[in-house]
């Protein structure tokens, strides 16, 4: 469905989400068994930090990215309704919170559900990422969708699709599964082993914290001293109240006559447990593509320092994340801004800064590429023939030659000043 073209975004104050008002009105969570959501939300995202920071560090990342819009001519524009409503996409979030939840929820699922709600004159007015264990696919005969249906506590709401083309309200985002044809599969079902062994061993820490980081020891009897059942039970309750946990670390025990404390030290069985935990962290880690050094986890010598873990997430994670996101919602709302399509600014991401400068440091000092390609490679729009097709070394010799008037100086700087060079004497 092609709309006609807009100049601003703004939506009657009447026009929401149909999915978050049902939302608010009944907030009775309901269980998606099937996908197993709050369990992946539980154990991973409540209970464990290495998912919840990887978790985050991706969402956080594509959050903070600056966006521009590229109109099909090919020219760049920092001024646009799409801009706007990916800006302030409902009442209720900001962008950058939208970006949050949404990548959140892909990562926590496998799937994410957009709601577009447009205005009364049939433009986009709002964006609504909708809880992903709430909707349940109505499965089509086409290989699309035949609906969606959203459900809190016992209200349903049904979002239809166009069986030809998949249009709709509500726009579906998947992360590949190999044997579900619908729904999509979740970081954390690769992780999930990985997941329960880093929580086991967590608990096990703070059991052995609990017991003043003694992981066990032995109260021995003299073997002509023999304990009755009373005498067994009293010395078993004063051990567990006055000489356990946290609370009672280095209080000194009273032993009566013909007892002995043997402390234990940490086992090979309890070390290699310590050990585990830190193997199940960085698989957890590899699962959501996060270096282990970014989230400080010990023992990982993948990358030298920071800045290159860093450079490292953003090119292998981040970036083909964020092509796979802008491509799905181009896809989606493109046609309704007349073609223009969203894209990151890469050059305002600080972590690839420095290797974009470097790459275009190469293109302008290579011999063999055209002005054009050179452009290309920057994100700039191509100049004009023959200007385009002149290789780089004749633009520098151009830009070193000395004009013989100063109105031909003048016209050589202009020429480069919009080619976007500077003049090298």
């Amino acid at each position: 469905m092609k709309l006609p073209f807009f100049s601003s975004p703004t939506a009657p104050e009447q026009k929401t989400s149909r999915g978050w008002a049902l939302h608010f009105s009944n907030l009775a969570p309901a269980t998606w068994s099937k996908r197993n959501y709050e369990s992946f939300a539980r154990e991973a995202y409540k209970m464990n930090v290495i998912a919840y920071s990887a978790i985050n560090r991706i969402a956080n990342a594509v959050a903070s990215i600056e966006w521009q819009i590229r109109l099909p001519s090919g020219e760049l524009v920092y001024d646009h309704p799409y801009l706007d409503l990916v800006a302030r996409p409902n009442p209720n979030q900001s962008g950058s919170e939208w970006w949050r939840a949404r990548i959140s929820y892909l990562l926590l699922s496998g799937n994410l559900y957009d709601e577009l709600v447009l205005d009364s004159r049939n433009r986009p007015a709002e964006l609504w990422p909708l809880r992903p264990d709430r909707m349940t696919i109505i499965e089509g005969t086409t290989g699309l969708p035949a609906g969606f249906i959203y459900k809190v506590g016992q209200q349903k709401i049904r979002y239809a699709v166009d069986q030809t083309t998949g249009d709709g309200p509500v726009r579906q985002t998947k992360l590949f599964h190999p044997t579900d044809d619908w729904y999509g599969m979740s970081p954390i079902e690769a992780a999930a082993f990985a997941v329960d062994q880093h929580n086991e061993a967590m608990n096990w820490v703070q059991s052995l914290l609990q017991n003043s980081a003694r992981p066990s020891g032995a109260l021995v009897v003299d073997k002509d001293a023999g304990l009755s059942d009373e005498e067994f039970n009293r010395i078993s309750n004063e051990l567990e109240n006055k000489y356990s946990g946290s609370s009672n670390a280095g209080r000194p025990m009273l032993l009566e006559g013909g007892m002995d404390w043997k402390a234990m030290g940490l086992s090979p069985m309890d070390m290699e447990i310590l050990r585990s935990k830190e193997s199940a962290a960085r698989d957890i880690s590899l699962a959501f593509g996060v270096p282990p050094l970014l989230l400080n986890i010990p023992g990982d010598n993948t990358y030298a320092n920071y800045r290159e873990a860093r450079l490292g997430f953003y090119e292998d994670t981040i970036l083909p994340f964020i092509g796979y996101q802008v491509d799905e919602l181009n896809d989606w709302l493109s046609p309704l801004f007349r073609g223009a399509r969203l894209e990151p600014n890469k050059d305002r991401i600080e972590a690839i800064a420095d290797k974009r400068l470097k790459q275009w440091e190469m293109a302008d000092n290579s011999d063999d590429i055209t002005l054009n390609e050179s452009r290309q490679m920057k994100g700039l729009p191509a100049v004009p023939e023959p200007l385009g097709s002149m290789l780089m070394v004749e633009v520098r010799a151009q830009a070193r030659q000395r004009p013989e008037t100063e109105a031909a100086e003048r016209e050589v700087n202009e020429t480069l000043k919009e080619l976007g060079y500077g003049r090298n004497g």
